[in-house]
């Protein structure tokens, strides 16, 4: 059942919202519905887009690809939506991108596989910057900063992880290193036991990670600890989620990771980590971040083209250039990828350290 996040239905704009309510990642898909409510309510207080308040339709995926696919076709069959923010998952984007392409509605999506944005649907754009990015600035730090060369590449075996495992061996590649390992595993996974000794055993003094679940991250970082592993660790941004380093505690004290959002980086994020805080008691991450810039985007896209009509709002997605969210600064290229760069952090006693944030042209 769709559920409305408005009292004030009449005359609205509607923008859909696939999240994960529950499941297993149901507490990361709260800070996306407060992100996105926090910006909708900015953009209501402000007089709304072409004099019309803006109205969030709420569908749960249940955490899962099914449910995502489910979960978009419910809201393709309600009157009136103008456009969607979709999951930050790339395999549940990767499920139902034949549905979003099929229905032709402007879908912001938060998954950073840097294919979702090249199977020929035109429909999809990211509010985040994608593993071609990240993959680049992991290996960067990790080789020329940490001066690390054995290398362990671990990663879920989904769209995401294996995107992102695929991108990290083609970035240290280009800086003349080989992984030692490379180790797969399934999401929710309970025991990583035999990942933890695969990567003693291969002698790496560094581990690159690309894993999907922050329950996953935590206890992934507890095993480490528990057997004994003293490698570095620079991984994606499910690293330092509020979540994983709540679920991990000081086994993820000293871990690297790059973050397209942290407080420190910008004018724009400190500004919204303070607003966040204020609102909802919580420090903001990146699950809610990009759902906040990604109904931020929607709504000055809707409001420069002056129309609901999806193709209008195409056009203008793609014209956007030189504006600063909380995320970066996005300039839309004809794919729909808006971000170009990453922030390198590390978590420090439970808090995230920003280190500096390095932005790519290309």
């Amino acid at each position: 059942m769709t559920v409305s996040l408005s009292s004030h239905a009449q005359d609205t704009i509607k923008i859909g919202l696939v999240n994960e309510t529950t499941g297993p990642n149901a507490e990361a898909g709260s800070y996306t519905v407060n992100g996105a409510r926090l910006a909708l309510d900015e953009i209501n207080a402000a007089g709304g887009v072409m004099g019309k308040k803006l109205e969030l339709k709420l569908e749960d995926n249940q955490s899962t690809n099914p449910g995502t696919v489910l979960a978009f076709s419910k809201l393709f069959a309600e009157k009136g939506i103008a456009a969607i923010i979709g999951p930050i998952r790339s395999t549940q984007t990767q499920a139902a991108s034949p549905t979003v392409a099929k229905a032709g509605i402007p879908t912001m999506i938060g998954g950073t596989d840097p294919s979702l944005t090249k199977v020929n649907n035109r429909w999809l754009f990211r509010a985040r910057p994608n593993d071609s990015y990240s993959s680049r600035v992991i290996a960067d730090f990790g080789v020329n900063t940490l001066k690390k060369t054995k290398w362990a590449i671990i990663h879920s075996t989904d769209a995401f992880g294996s995107g992102g495992m695929n991108a990290l061996a083609a970035a240290l590649k280009t800086l003349g290193v080989t992984p030692v390992l490379v180790q797969g595993y399934t999401n929710n996974s309970q025991d990583f036991t035999p990942v933890v000794l695969a990567i003693k055993k291969s002698g790496a003094d560094v581990i690159g990670t690309y894993m999907t679940n922050s329950p996953d991250v935590g206890i992934f970082a507890k095993q480490l600890k528990q057997l004994g592993v003293q490698a570095e660790w620079v991984g994606s941004p499910s690293v330092v989620t509020d979540t994983a380093m709540k679920l991990a505690g000081p086994a993820l004290h000293g871990v690297y990771g790059i973050a397209d959002f942290t407080p420190e980086a910008s004018a724009e994020s400190k500004a919204y980590t303070a607003k966040y805080k204020e609102r909802f008691k919580l420090d903001p991450d990146v699950y809610s971040s990009w759902a906040y810039d990604a109904m931020k985007v929607l709504a000055l896209a809707i409001g420069n083209a002056k129309s609901t009509e999806p193709e209008a709002i195409r056009k203008a997605i793609v014209a956007i250039r030189g504006w600063k969210g909380v995320e970066g600064t996005y300039n839309f290229d004809d794919k729909g990828d808006g971000l170009r760069g990453y922030n390198v952090v590390k978590n420090e006693g439970g808090k995230v350290s920003f280190i500096k944030h390095i932005d790519f042209k290309d």
